[in-house]
């Protein structure tokens, strides 16, 4: 039983370092969270690694790009097969593990790979010899920290952008996998090639503004995903509620105010297509 008990373990590890979903976004008014709480009630169950009612939790990361953003840029040209390298850590304690993330979308379909990095062996996470140190919990977070290792040499990534805000998390009652999040209080901060996860004394600058929304009002950023075709109460919520679903992305709207603030000139035909680039 032993036996079976660390197998079954060790499968569910390597289910959660790599899944496939689909996601879809839209910026809705906070009047509007009440009664989208009240729909899903009996479709979702609170998210057990959140706190409160709502049910919440705070998410900071690290996003990795080039020296010409080649990341960004592959996002604002809506490249069909693109990916984000990125470093969280949940919650607001400064001793919460790193996870390494790969995000890739392919065809339309999200692949994110993970890997969980002990706050102890935090830093810069390819400095030579510390791949050999991490007591990675499966083969699959070695492979993924590799691969993530790999392609951040390739591209001479290093951190660009952090960002931060607080997400309200609920988990399908009865679909195999299903997921309803809303996002607020989204703040960014330019990192400058530092690995510190959170920072101390940073500078938060606001994404919940009109102008980095490209909407008339201050809005959460709603999320709903799934591993298939979305469950029917899925569509009804959209159809009930008239969303419009949106191509939002935090850390190429964090790219955008920063420009903005550097004095770049951006399309009003595009939430993140430039007119004239200024790299950070």
């Amino acid at each position: 039983m032993i036996q079976q008990s660390e197998s079954t373990r060790k499968a569910n590890l390597e289910a959660q370092s790599q899944f496939d979903r689909f996601e879809a976004k839209y910026i809705v008014h906070k009047s509007q969270l009440p009664g989208i709480r009240e729909f899903i009630k009996p479709f979702c169950i609170p998210d057990p690694n959140a706190e409160g009612i709502p049910p919440e939790y705070v998410i900071t990361t690290l996003q990795l790009d080039s020296a010409t953003l080649s990341l960004h840029y592959a996002k604002e040209r809506e490249l069909p097969n693109r990916f984000k390298l990125r470093c969280r850590t949940y919650g607001a304690r400064p001793i919460n593990p790193v996870f390494l993330e790969i995000k890739r979308k392919i065809q339309g379909v999200i692949v994110k790979s993970r890997a969980m990095i002990p706050r102890e062996f935090w830093g810069n996470p390819f400095t030579e010899g510390r791949q050999y140190k991490i007591p990675f919990r499966s083969a699959r977070e070695r492979l993924t920290y590799a691969e993530f290792g790999r392609l951040t040499e390739t591209l001479g990534a290093r951190p660009v952008m952090l960002i931060r805000y607080i997400r309200e998390s609920y988990l399908g009652r009865y679909d195999r996998y299903s997921r309803v999040t809303f996002d607020r209080n989204m703040l960014y901060c330019p990192a400058r090639n530092c690995w510190d996860l959170p920072p101390e004394n940073a500078r938060w600058r606001s994404m919940d503004s009109t102008l980095a929304l490209n909407r008339p009002f201050s809005g959460h950023i709603l999320e709903l995903k799934t591993d298939r075709d979305a469950p029917q109460w899925m569509v009804e919520l959209t159809q009930r509620f008239n969303l419009v679903r949106v191509g939002f992305c935090k850390y190429s709207t964090a790219i955008k105010m920063e420009m903005l603030f550097q004095g770049a000139c951006f399309s009003d035909t595009s939430e993140n297509c430039t007119e004239n680039m200024m790299l950070l």
